[in-house]
């Protein structure tokens, strides 16, 4: 089974099984339906002259974006090949988000800012029939020039969550010294892919004088990494140039091969889609699964106050039914005769029944009324206030996920009245148990 026939089968799988659930818990299912589309994705990300463009031409072997020192596209440009016939075709970003079958529409609640500068290009590189790129504007460092017109992190963060490779380049000019390379570094990216699809390059190591020059550049891009992923150890950063551009000054021998092998990494990113694809399903199904299991706890803990009210209100029903009357007769003389009397004198009927079962519907009016407006409400607010007493997390990524889930379970809760107690929550968290113990499992049997 090839890559795109087990990808419709997960996509077949989930809908049937999962997208219910999610909806059920109003967990949003829009960027893992997104991943489920089109083509396998590479996102570039950089600088204004860090050199993606250069690489993107270089890849496919034509002139496709402009090249230079100063910023020359401010454009989110997605390039594919979908046959030699559509060579040349451009779409314009309100067709993207518009159209259903690509992965783009979650870009439309950006301004039409945004969407004035998106567009996709069709070559003929048939390299790319089973892939795209996306070329991004250059990342920018001044405040006003900060001022794109729409989310710039946003739109990196919902792109870089559908990308099956994200290549951060920084040419040794500015080596991770951009503000916005930082946010994106430090908060967008780590929120958005993981750390196996990030790709770390300084292009452009031509333009150093001499191996000095290089190995200074490259011990300050390693410092920055390390300030802005908070971590002493570093990922691989491969260094590269133009095959047509080294100078005199700097000998790229021994980094040579550095340039094929990130060539290799990128056109190779389709084959981690199904693998990618799984990933996310397994974080955002137990995600899912968190929930679920917060509300099967709540349920429980007000199902038992339920049960303890229910047996208060069947001992108190079961004694006003029999001494209502008599109660009655003792503090205002009326009725004439209890129930309890004529059951001893073996007289009993109609009429001595209606103080009994006056007495019943008033206790029982009492505990619902003690149980919604006192016993739900006050057990709620002590589960809004330590909602993680509902869960147990024994595992640093059960504690991560929640930091994530915490505020929608709060949402639920908020919302949550008695009949959400009687929901199916316990089948529900059992179908989500058994997807990830069973049919998660063999899909990564399968594409191993």
């Amino acid at each position: 089974m090839d890559e795109k026939e087990l990808q419709n089968l997960l996509k077949n799988r989930i809908h049937h099984t999962l997208l219910p659930l999610f909806d059920k818990y109003n967990r949003d299912f829009s960027d893992l339906e997104s991943l489920l589309k089109w083509k396998p994705l590479v996102l570039l990300i950089g600088n204004y002259s860090s050199g993606k463009s250069t690489l993107i031409n270089e890849l496919t072997g034509e002139e496709i974006q402009r090249t230079g020192q100063a910023p020359t596209d401010d454009s989110f440009t997605i390039i594919t090949h979908d046959g030699p016939e559509q060579a040349g075709t451009e779409i314009p970003g309100s067709s993207l988000v518009n159209d259903d079958n690509l992965p783009f529409t979650g870009l439309k609640d950006q301004c039409e800012q945004l969407i004035s500068h998106l567009h996709l290009k069709k070559v003929a590189t048939p390299l790319l029939g089973d892939m795209a790129i996306i070329d991004s504007p250059g990342m920018l460092d001044s405040v006003t020039e900060k001022d794109r017109g729409y989310d710039y992190m946003a739109v990196i963060s919902r792109l870089a969550k559908l990308a099956d490779l994200v290549v951060l380049m920084f040419d040794p000019l500015k080596a991770g010294t951009i503000k916005e390379t930082y946010t994106a570094i430090r908060d967008t990216l780590p929120a958005s892919a993981g750390e196996d699809r990030l790709v770390f390059v300084m292009s452009r190591i031509d333009e150093c004088d001499s191996t000095s020059d290089l190995v200074r550049s490259y011990g300050a891009l390693c410092w920055n990494l390390s300030q802005m992923t908070g971590r002493k150890d570093i990922p691989q950063i491969f260094l590269t140039c133009a095959p047509d551009s080294p100078r005199p000054g700097l000998d790229i021998t021994p980094w040579s091969q550095e340039r094929d092998q990130l060539k290799n990494k990128i056109l190779t990113a389709p084959k981690f889609r199904v693998f990618h694809i799984l990933q996310d399903i397994d974080r955002q199904v137990n995600e899912l699964q968190l929930t679920c299991e917060a509300m099967v706890n709540f349920s429980k803990q007000v199902r038992t106050k339920i049960l303890d009210i229910g047996k208060v209100t069947l001992v108190t029903a079961i004694l006003a039914f029999f001494f209502s009357g008599l109660l009655s007769k003792l503090l205002f003389g009326f009725p004439e005769q209890s129930l309890l009397e004529a059951l001893l004198q073996g007289e009993v009927g109609l009429a001595h029944l209606s103080f009994p079962l006056a007495g019943v519907t008033l206790v029982v009016m009492g505990c619902w009324i003690w149980l919604t407006r006192i016993t739900f409400p006050r057990l709620l607010k002590q589960r809004l206030a330590a909602p993680k007493s509902l869960v147990t997390l024994e595992t640093d990524y059960r504690r991560h996920l929640w930091n994530k889930v915490e505020p929608h379970v709060v949402a639920l809760l908020r919302s949550a009245g008695l009949g959400q107690v009687f929901a199916a929550h316990s089948r529900n968290l059992q179908k989500i148990k058994k997807f990830l113990q069973q049919d998660l499992k063999e899909f990564y049997e399968k594409i191993r």
